[in-house]
């Protein structure tokens, strides 16, 4: 297996749909995720801002089935092509990336976060 090269405990993770390729989101894995993602085969990541692991989907249910991984030429980034359930977004999009620079929606809402999370 390759060594990763984590950052200060942390390795970039971009996530991708395995079917039409659409960038869903991009995230930090500290090893422990990573490997919890290799055994159990559903996406796995360290919140910096909870300053803990996630089981992405543990809340909403929209898990991440992930069918690959592949690993960049510097080892200190990955990528995860995943079937996504629900959508990717806590803010009910499909993508996280649903705005451009200037704002402008791209995509329709999937979800209410509100209904989803209760918060």
């Amino acid at each position: 297996m390759i060594k990763l090269n984590f950052h200060e405990g942390l390795i970039p993770v971009v996530v991708q749909d395995a079917k039409t390729k659409t960038v869903l989101m991009m995230a930090y894995a500290n090893e422990e995720a990573v490997n919890l993602t290799q055994i159990t085969g559903f996406a796995h990541y360290y919140s910096r801002s909870r300053k803990k692991l996630w089981k992405k989907g543990e809340e909403s249910g929209h898990f991440q089935t992930v069918t690959e991984i592949h690993v960049d030429c510097d080892s200190d980034a990955v990528l995860y092509l995943v079937n996504q359930a629900g959508a990717a977004c806590h803010e009910g999009y499909e993508s996280c990336f649903f705005r451009d620079i200037e704002g402008n929606l791209l995509y329709k809402p999937i979800f209410d976060p509100v209904k989803v999370y209760k918060k």
